[in-house]
C-alpha cells in the first residue's frame, strides 16, 4: 500500500467521526432552541388542577402562543395571542420564581374578581365553568370569600380548577404576565406513582 493510499484511509474514519459529531451538535442546538423558544415539558406535581390535570400528567407547554421569553430576562418576543380567561398557563411562582406553577386564568387586567361562598364572579357576573370542581363541602371564610378585587394592568388572576385545594391568586395575589412560561398544550404521558403504571387513556389529549 502506498503512502498516498494509507493517508486517504486514515482520513476516512476521522471524516465519519467529524460528521457524527457535527450532526450530534446540530441536533443538540436544535433541541435547545426548541426548548428555550418553542416548547418544554412540565409534570403536574399537585392536585390543584384536578380533574382537568392529574398528579403524574406530563405536558407540553407551548411558549410560542404568547411569545417566547428571552432566557434570563423578562423580555418577551411577539406571540400569536394574549392570555385570556379559560387558558391553562405555566408560570414562575411569584413568591419563588425558581418554582413552576400551573393554574387557569379566570380574569385579565381591568376585570374585577370576587368569590362569595365558593361562587366566582367576574365583573359582577357569576362564572360556573365545566372544569371547576369543589371537593370540600365546608365553606371556609378565608378561602371561599374574596374581593372584590380589580386586576391591575399587566397582571392576570389565576385559580386552580380544584378550587378547595389550590394555592392561587386568592393567596399570593395576581400574576405578573412577565413570569409566564407558556400555555399548557397537550398531555403526552401520564403515570400513576402508587400503581407504577401509565394512564394510557390520558395520553395525547389536548388541554382545555
Amino acid at each position: 500500500m502506498t503512502d498516498r493510499h494509507r493517508s486517504a484511509g486514515d482520513r476516512r474514519p476521522r471524516g465519519v467521526l467529524r460528521e457524527t459529531v457535527e450532526s450530534l451538535g446540530s441536533a443538540i442546538v436544535i433541541f435547545l432552541v426548541i426548548r428555550l423558544f418553542a416548547f418544554h415539558a412540565f409534570r403536574i406535581p399537585s392536585e390543584s388542577m384536578e380533574n382537568t390535570l392529574l398528579v403524574g400528567d406530563f405536558l407540553f407547554v407551548n411558549k410560542l402562543v404568547y411569545g417566547p421569553r428571552i432566557p434570563l430576562t423578562t423580555i418577551r418576543l411577539p406571540g400569536f395571542t394574549h392570555p385570556k380567561p379559560g387558558d391553562v398557563i405555566v408560570f414562575e411562582y411569584p413568591r419563588d420564581r425558581k418554582v413552576a406553577y400551573i393554574k387557569r386564568c379566570v380574569a385579565v387586567e381591568g376585570q374585577t374578581v370576587e368569590v362569595r361562598n365558593k361562587q366566582l364572579f367576574v365583573d359582577g357576573i357569576p362564572r360556573k365553568d365545566a372544569w371547576e370542581v369543589h371537593k370540600d363541602p365546608r365553606v371556609d371564610p378565608m378561602r371561599d370569600n374574596y374581593g372584590p378585587y380589580k386586576v391591575p394592568p399587566g397582571f392576570l388572576f389565576m385559580m386552580g380548577d380544584n378550587r378547595d385545594f389550590s394555592a392561587d391568586s386568592r393567596i399570593w395575589g395576581p400574576l405578573d404576565k412577565r413570569f409566564i412560561h407558556g400555555k399548557a398544550w397537550a398531555i403526552y404521558f401520564s403515570w400513576v406513582d402508587w400503581h407504577h403504571l401509565p394512564r394510557f387513556s390520558r395520553m395525547f389529549h389536548l388541554i382545555h
